[in-house]
This record gives C-alpha cells, structure tokens and sequence, in this order.
C-alpha cells in the first residue's frame, strides 16, 4: 500500500482521469501511484462480475445489485451512473471525501458521466473544486480499435458498443481542464505528469 501523505499537506490533489475504454485511464492511474507513492488510487464500485485476474477491493467494489441498491438508498456514493444500459458503476464518499482530509492524493478513473456529477459537487464545496482536477484521453479512432482488441477482454460486439460509446464521450472532452492526446504510454504518463504540477498550483493557490 502506498504511503499516506502527512496529515500537514494541506492541499490535497484529486485527479480524476476519464476517456473511452482502451484509452489506458487505468494504465495511467496505476503508473502515477506506483511511481508516486504519495498517491493513492480510488477504488469505485461496480455491479459488473470481475474479469480474469481482477480483486475485490482492489480493481473495484464489486456489489450484487441488491447491495448496490442498499448504498444509493443510504446516501452513499458520491456519484454512480448506467454505464452501456446494464451496468452500474459509482464512487462512494468514503473512498474520496475521508482520503481528502487526511491530506492524501488521489487520483482515480471513471466515466464521462461520473465527473459531470463530480463537478457539479465542486461547484457547491470549495475544498473540493480546489482538490479536483479533470484529465480526458482522446484516441484516435483506429488506435482506439487496436487497444481495444490487443485487451484481449472484449468481444466484437462488445467493442462495437464500446466504440458507439466512446463517440459520445469524446464530445465532452472540451468540458474538462485537460485533454491528453494519447500517443505511447510514456508519452501520456509525461503528459500526465505535466498536469499534475498544474493542478498542485491550483490546489495551493486556494489554500
């Protein structure tokens, strides 16, 4: 487990990192918190089964509807939208809000719907506008097909949906502070990195 930052840092970080399946948002989260141990990664939730390989707890919060149900009930997520009509998928306050106080970064990927409802929380807390900064990865089309396929984890049909869905997120890209054009993943890790020092700016500025 990475470090916990030192209650003295003030002006937490939380980047919220968004872009279509096969983007690497998750390649990108899992390189900043490995090679930055100031951070730690947001664990969200889904009611989706685990792929191959995937932990409870770990690559998410797995929840059967019903308990997933129970959450919402009690005012529990953060955010949580439909994603592809059948899933859902959501960030529990706990996960973000506690973390934050402490003085912990964060940095965490979800999608295009989940920080539309990020920002509008920003907009009413300003520890929280202050903390927040939204990153989208754009791909292009071809590229993003060949991700798609080198996962390994989809099936045509799945991609073809996938795809009609990354159509309508790239539309939102301009909505968000900023946008990395993938190329290698170093490339986008470097990018990455680039925003983070902007985005610690920010967070300092408003202290």
């Amino acid at each position: 487990m990475p470090a916990p930052v030192p209650a003295s840092n003030s002006s937490p970080v939380l980047l919220v990192i968004a872009g279509p399946a096969g983007s690497g948002k998750s390649t990108l989260c899992d390189r900043l918190v490995h090679e930055r141990p100031d951070f730690s990664r947001v664990v969200t939730s889904t009611t989706r089964a685990p792929r191959t390989g995937e932990v409870n707890g770990v690559h998410y919060h797995f929840f059967a509807p019903a308990d997933f149900d129970a959450k919402i009930a009690a005012d529990e997520f953060l955010e949580w939208a439909w994603v592809h009509g059948e899933r859902r998928y959501g960030t529990l306050k706990a996960s973000v809000f506690e973390p934050l106080a402490r003085g912990q970064d964060l940095v965490m990927s979800i999608d295009v719907q989940g920080v539309e409802s990020l920002r509008r929380i920003a907009a009413t807390n300003p520890d929280f506008h202050r903390s927040m900064t939204t990153i989208f990865i754009v791909v292009d089309h071809e590229r993003l097909i060949a991700r798609m396929r080198e996962r390994a984890k989809d099936h045509e049909e799945e991609i073809v949906r996938r795809l009609t869905t990354a159509e309508a997120e790239l539309r939102e890209a301009s909505k968000f502070d900023f946008v990395i054009d993938s190329m290698t993943r170093d490339d986008d890790f470097a990018a990455l990195l680039n925003i983070l020092e902007q985005a610690r700016t920010k967070s300092r500025a408003g202290s």
